[in-house]
């Protein structure tokens, strides 16, 4: 696989240009926001073709019920972040370029998945603190707790190469493994593969990794299985490179509380389910099938 470098040397064929930095300019339904940006999704009806929910910049902070940690305030409204780093908008835009290819593709999905995990485990992991000495002299320390792993769960087949860097994020993670296909005429998922356990220890805090929320049936699948199983939507965290309305609004429906974690929200999804302008089939363009 090829290194950050060599993908950054690709965004892949295409001849870039350089210009002038300019203010991003959003659709009307969404907000231009301020470091580390956070929004709340507010419930509204699925609408046809191109529903535009209404979202608000939330800056409060308060201990988090289901972990204890400190995260926004939601209100028991869905939290929608878009960290506007630029090295998650340079792996947006490698990722969009259908000139990328499959090699340089995957690694930047898998760049762009180490960066959204590093943001949404801030101020969420479980820590212990101690002493140990160093060459110098004792020193307070915090570690990350290594007896409470975070579960990750990568959605078949594109949510492996999203998922690729997470072990190097995160000290201590457990993987399984969740294959869900989705039916191209009728847009709806089935499950093929699924490695969950059946029953989840109280607390656990779940990392959902799905490249492309569009029309929202494969990740609110997804998300029932984990809540069967007895988690809560405020101990789960989506992971995804692109984001859609469509999906957006079942997931805020169904799942108060829940933090989503995207490196773009597109305006829309066409009539065969692909977020506009997306790019493309994310499975497809990781593994080159």
């Amino acid at each position: 696989m090829p290194s950050p470098s060599t993908a950054t040397a690709a965004a892949a064929g295409a001849p870039l240009h350089r210009r002038p930095c300019a203010p991003l300019r959003l659709a009307p339904a969404f907000c231009s926001l301020p470091s580390r940006a956070l929004v709340k999704f507010a419930p509204a009806p699925l609408l046809a073709h191109r529903p535009r929910p209404s979202l608000a910049v939330a800056r409060a902070a308060s201990p988090d019920a289901a972990t204890g940690a400190r995260s926004p305030t939601s209100g028991g409204q869905m939290l929608v972040f878009v960290p506007p780093h630029p090295l998650i908008k340079h792996w947006v835009s490698v990722l969009r370029n259908e000139q990328t290819p499959c090699a340089v593709f995957r690694s930047a999905m898998a760049e762009l998945g180490r960066l959204l995990v590093y943001e949404a485990c801030r101020d969420w992991l479980p820590t212990i603190t101690g002493e140990i000495q160093t060459p110098v002299a004792v020193s307070s320390v915090e570690f990350i707790d290594p007896r409470e792993a975070v579960m990750v769960v990568p959605i078949l087949r594109a949510g492996l190469a999203l998922a690729e860097n997470v072990s190097s994020v995160l000290p201590a993670t457990k993987t399984y493994h969740l294959g869900l296909r989705r039916d191209e005429e009728t847009l709806q998922p089935s499950i093929y593969l699924n490695n969950l356990p059946d029953k989840i220890p109280e607390g656990t805090r779940v990392l959902v990794i799905d490249p492309m929320l569009a029309t929202g049936g494969t990740i609110v699948a997804a998300i029932d299985l984990l809540v069967e199983r007895g988690v809560t939507s405020k101990q789960i965290k989506v992971i995804s490179a692109v984001a859609a309305p469509p999906a957006l609004t079942k997931l805020s429906n169904k799942f108060p509380g829940l933090h989503v974690y995207s490196g773009m929200i597109d305006s829309e999804v066409d009539e065969k389910g692909y977020i506009v302008p997306g790019l493309g089939d994310a499975g497809d363009r990781s593994f080159a099938t």
